[in-house]
């Protein structure tokens, strides 16, 4: 079977009143790509029958050279902030004037802000939704147009445990993944009929640095510095925790990255689809269990729990 999973011995399954399709090479277009999981991807890519489309912040490109990865006659390598219509439209633009549209889409780029509700900004959350959630739906849209047309084509959201469950101190972030999956649904039943499948990859703990990346919003980080603030063992607690799992975690980047290109493989690929161990324990936990009982549990494994709020007597 080959890279989309539309058919074997390297054809692209496509209605029989289409033929010229069948034997065009797939094109992906992958943002965040430079590094994480989406470096990890791009190298998984580089050894599958189709084109790339590369893209990451213009300050992130250098990454790519270093990483060994240049552009060639399959391999465009585009600067993109996913956050800017007008470098969304020039992406597009682009794949369409080069290779005649985009095959694939994988939304991975992302971010992540560590920081309680009442020290989040309007400011905060307009960049974490921009990012997580408005970007993607963006390119999404300018996608769609062609995939309609050849009645066919992949959207792949890189979703997280946190779009289906929220943990404290990452109440943005949650709030863009849940956004992001709530859209994707939706679009999974627009777009079926029209032969576009669509899936949201939900990854947990991995063992990687990335929880070096996660911002902390102005008031967060003073409040995440300062003994005497009411929140600090929330942020004391929580990131002690992350860190934690993160180093212990058996899931790797790459593990992730194969998991994508099984989806991509798959004739039939699910709405959602748990790329971790933890991300099947909780979904399980959340049909298992009555939601006030679910809630209840985990709230008492929280770190820490018992130093959070006000001092106890």
């Amino acid at each position: 079977m080959n890279l989309l999973g539309f058919a074997q011995e390297n054809r692209y399954e496509v209605p029989t009143n289409q033929v010229a399709e069948a034997n065009r090479q797939p094109v992906v277009l992958l943002t965040g790509a430079s590094s994480g999981i989406g470096l990890a991807l791009s190298r998984r890519l580089l050894k599958e029958p189709c084109r790339l489309i590369l893209t990451a912040r213009e300050s992130s490109l250098p990454r790519f050279a270093a990483a060994g990865i240049h552009e060639s006659d399959r391999i465009a390598i585009l600067p993109l902030d996913v956050t800017r219509l007008e470098e969304r439209k020039a992406t597009i633009e682009e794949a369409n004037r080069r290779w005649d549209g985009v095959d694939v889409l994988i939304n991975n780029a992302g971010v992540a802000f560590r920081a309680v509700c009442e020290h989040v900004t309007e400011a905060d959350r307009v960049e974490q939704l921009n990012v997580n959630y408005h970007g993607p739906m963006g390119l999404i849209r300018l996608t769609l147009p062609r995939m309609r047309e050849r009645r066919s084509g992949r959207i792949i959201n890189i979703s997280s445990v946190g779009g289906m469950m929220a943990m404290p101190t990452m109440a943005l972030y949650s709030a863009s993944k849940f956004a992001l999956e709530g859209a994707t649904e939706s679009l999974w039943y627009e777009v079926r009929p029209f032969g576009i499948q669509v899936t949201l990859v939900q990854p947990g703990f991995i063992r990687s640095d990335s929880f070096k990346n996660t911002r902390y919003s102005a008031l967060s980080r003073s409040a995440a510095e300062n003994p005497g603030d009411p929140y600090r063992a929330h942020y004391l607690h929580m990131s002690r925790f992350i860190e934690r799992y993160m180093g212990r975690a058996r899931t790797t980047p790459d593990d992730v990255a194969r998991h994508v290109i099984k989806i991509m493989r798959s004739r039939r690929p699910p709405l959602r689809s748990g790329a971790t161990s933890d991300a099947h324990l909780f979904a399980w936990l959340r049909r298992l269990l009555p939601r006030g009982l679910y809630h209840e549990a985990l709230y008492r494994c929280l770190p820490g729990i018992r130093e959070w709020g006000p001092p106890r007597d």
